[in-house]
């Protein structure tokens, strides 16, 4: 697929995998993870960025722990009405960008976040737009956290396939972000692997 193609798979996405899908799951163990993060490394003063932030559950949970600077981008129009809907009040106290990341990284300040991570985002980004992952850097002014599938998962994808399919149609692919963000010179703080994702904690040096 070519990368406008990816990019309005998601833009449109709508039942399954959708915001208002993930709205209905609720937090889940990479959320108490992010709180655990977010809580041991930074202060309640601190920003913090979601890449993908869907219908905004990760951010919820993360602003009942007393984080109330909080940022959003998704590409997906309807993850704000569904967020406005499931959590009005991080509706109303956070800050959200409708849009594709690809499009709206370079609109901000190099360390402008304190806190920046990502769920299950960054792997459906296209090979033709790796560069995006150096600006993921050059916005965060400490740590960097992913959650992706690395295609290792027994729940999920290929061991050793570069891309597999979800559902047969959008792309997802595997990348090892330990060797992604340290050739991009972060430093690796955690790793934890759970039934789905590989949870990575970087700092920015």
């Amino acid at each position: 697929m070519e990368p406008d193609e990816v990019r309005n798979d998601w833009a449109t996405r709508s039942g399954k995998y959708s915001p208002a899908y993930y709205a209905e799951e609720g937090p889940n163990i990479v959320s108490e993870t992010l709180v655990d993060v977010v809580s041991h490394y930074g202060s309640e003063a601190a920003e913090i960025l979601e890449i993908g932030c869907g219908s905004g559950r990760h951010l919820a949970h993360i602003r009942a722990h007393g984080f109330s600077n909080l940022t959003g981008i998704d590409i997906n129009e309807s993850s704000f009405t569904v967020m406005e809907e499931t959590y009005p009040e991080l509706a109303s106290t956070g800050t959200f960008h409708t849009g594709a990341i690809e499009e709206l990284i370079g609109e901000f300040e190099t360390g402008r976040f304190d806190i920046v991570f990502s769920v299950e985002t960054l792997q459906h980004i296209h090979p033709d737009d790796e560069w995006v992952f150096e600006e993921c850097l050059r916005i965060t002014d400490d740590l960097l956290i992913t959650a992706e599938n690395e295609g290792n998962s027994p729940n999920r994808g290929r061991k050793e396939t570069p891309v597999s399919y979800v559902d047969d149609s959008f792309p997802l692919y595997h990348r090892n972000w330990k060797h992604v963000f340290s050739e991009l010179g972060a430093a690796q703080l955690i790793r934890k692997p759970t039934s789905r994702d590989t949870i990575r904690v970087f700092r920015s040096l």
